[in-house]
């Protein structure tokens, strides 16, 4: 499979993308909690493998959070993110967890300077391999015109398991089953 940069963007090879909210935590010792949280590790390590992995083939992850804190995006995921955002924040901790401890060398954009009225659509930005952070404006766009272009781009959406049966040739659950980077099929996911 070549990376999606090479496809060229179609309706017929989209631009896959997914958005996942925060992992909860669980805590405490009753074997319900521990399935839970196990789950949870799991469903964490597979997140930081999408960052990871997808980028080859130009599947943008999408981490969002209300809660800027280092349980709701494990750092270990937000450091493996080639690109952070964060729209304005009420402390330097929720600041760092949203972009990392660099933001502390940058006091003139960091995102807790972002409270006034002025600032709304105004986000603090960093990208790996370039220094330092940029303040972006997002333009204001009504509902109805929002409305409108999910209407009209409504047909590009496509189901992302089956986007990947037609572009491997193999069902989910066939690739579930077979982890490539060892010679015999073993579970990787389920």
């Amino acid at each position: 499979m070549e990376p999606a940069a090479a496809w060229g963007r179609r309706a017929a090879r989209p631009a896959p993308a997914g958005r996942l909210d925060p992992v909860k935590n669980h805590k405490g010792s009753d074997p319900a909690t521990k399935r839970l949280a196990a789950l949870a590790a799991e469903n964490a390590r597979l997140a930081e493998d999408l960052v990871k992995k997808g980028r080859a083939f130009g599947i943008l992850t999408i981490l969002t959070t209300q809660k800027t804190t280092g349980d709701a995006i494990p750092t270990f995921i937000r450091d493996v993110c080639p690109v952070g955002l964060s729209f304005a924040q009420k402390t330097a901790e929720a600041a760092v967890a949203a972009l990392g401890e660099d933001i502390r060398q940058w006091p003139d954009a960091n995102p807790i300077n972002l409270q006034d009225p002025a600032y709304v659509g105004v986000a603090v930005m960093s990208a790996q391999g370039r220094p330092g952070f940029v303040r972006i404006r997002t333009p204001y766009v009504p509902d109805a015109y929002a409305g409108h272009i999910a209407a009209e781009t409504a047909h590009l959406v496509r189901d992302p398991f089956k986007l990947l049966e037609d572009l491997t040739g193999r069902s989910v659950v066939d690739l579930a089953k077979h982890d490539p980077d060892e010679d015999g099929p073993t579970a990787v996911a389920a």
